[in-house]
């Protein structure tokens, strides 16, 4: 029970960013809310399987990749704690997931189902404004990251994964991090090595 609150009041937490909450309001949001503990190496959601539900990561960490045709991995994006995942395209269409979210480590996510979604904009259209400001800020990171991988050499994406995200580059392998700089792990390698 005291996990079980610790984790509504992570997400709580997360929402009151963005909106504010009347009491009645916060207890049809969390019973709508289902609370997974998911071991490292599980997947939350495959390639090809039907995407209906979005995550908040409340502890550990997870990994969204896509397959190319070569079996090879490229990795979309990472979520930590405090941070929403799924694919959102298919998510918002209900179609077949083209990633698998894998999971990094031993984790705890909260799902909201697409059903949940459309009920809760209804109940409580708050949710609206809050899953926008959430879109949005997903949209601008993802067009960030396609220019630098356009317009920096690998050295200097990966300079900047260190500085933004310093407490993933901890917790995820290298080849992890060569998939989502978009190199090989040897050319990482060798980055890193040039680097101490």
């Amino acid at each position: 029970m005291l996990t079980r609150l610790m984790e509504h009041a992570l997400i709580l937490n997360n929402v009151s960013k963005h909106i504010s909450l009347e009491k009645n309001e916060i207890n049809y949001f969390l019973s709508l809310l289902t609370i997974e503990e998911v071991p490292r190496k599980s997947r939350l959601l495959s390639a090809g399987q039907l995407c209906q539900q979005i995550s908040f990561v409340c502890r550990g960490i997870l990994r969204a990749y896509h397959l190319d045709k070569d079996d090879k991995q490229a990795t979309i994006m990472f979520a930590v704690a405090d941070w929403w995942i799924t694919d959102m395209y298919c998510f918002l269409n209900e179609f077949p997931a083209m990633v698998t979210i894998e999971v990094v480590e031993d984790s705890t996510v909260i799902h909201l189902s697409k059903s949940g979604l459309e009920t809760l904009y209804v109940e409580v259209p708050k949710f609206e404004r809050f899953f926008r400001i959430i879109m949005q800020n997903a949209y601008v990171r993802e067009q960030l990251r396609t220019i630098q991988n356009l317009s920096l050499s690998a050295d200097e994406r990966y300079r900047n994964f260190l500085s933004k995200y310093p407490h993933v580059a901890r917790q995820v392998t290298q080849k992890q991090i060569a998939s989502y700089l978009g190199i090989t792990p040897e050319f990482l390698s060798v980055l890193r090595r040039r680097r101490s």
